[in-house]
C-alpha cells in the first residue's frame, strides 16, 4: 500500500484531492511538519519495503488518508501498535480528531486508546465478558481494571 510519492499515499482513493486539501489534512493528523522536513516534502517517494519512513510515520499517513477520505465509519486495529511513547502520544491525538463525530470500531490492547470511547466491550476468550464506559468498568474491578492497572499501575 505504501509505494508512491507521500501525496498519492495521502490521496489514495480520492483521485481529485488537491495539493492544499492533502496538506490540511496532513497537518490535522499532525504528520505535516515531519513531511516537510523529507527530501522531496509530499513529493517524496517512499521506497518499495516503506523502509524510508517509520511505523508511526506510516500510521499517520493511513489516519491522514482516512481524514480525506471523510467516512462516517471507522474500525482501527492496534492503530497505536508498534511506536513508541511520544509517537503513541502524536498518533492518538490524530485518532481523536479523525474519530470525532463518526462510529468507530477500535481494537486495542493498549488501553489508553479507548479509554475516552462512549462503550468498551470487553472480550475474553472469544466472548464479551465485560461493557460500559472506562469510568464505570474501572469501578467494576473486573477484567478490564485488571488489563488498565497492569498497564499504567
Amino acid at each position: 500500500m505504501f509505494r508512491g510519492t507521500i501525496f498519492d499515499n495521502i490521496a489514495y482513493g480520492k483521485e481529485d484531492a488537491m495539493m492544499d486539501e492533502v496538506a490540511a489534512t496532513a497537518k490535522a493528523a499532525r504528520i505535516h511538519n515531519t513531511i516537510m522536513r523529507l527530501p522531496q516534502g509530499y513529493h517524496t517517494v517512499i521506497t518499495e519495503d516503506g523502509g524510508n519512513i517509520s511505523k508511526g510515520q506510516k500510521q499517520l499517513l493511513t489516519i491522514a488518508r482516512a481524514m480525506l477520505y471523510g467516512t462516517n465509519m471507522l474500525i482501527l486495529d492496534e492503530a497505536t501498535s508498534n511506536v513508541d511513547t511520544n509517537t503513541e502520544r502524536q498518533v492518538q491525538k490524530a485518532i481523536r480528531s479523525l474519530m470525532a463525530g463518526k462510529t468507530c470500531f477500535v481494537i486495542a490492547h493498549r488501553l489508553s486508546t479507548i479509554q475516552n470511547a462512549d462503550h468498551i466491550l470487553v472480550v475474553g476468550h472469544g466472548d464479551v465478558v465485560e461493557q460500559a464506559t472506562h469510568q464505570s468498568l474501572m469501578l467494576q474491578k473486573g477484567v478490564y481494571y485488571q488489563l488498565y492497572t497492569s498497564q499504567f499501575g
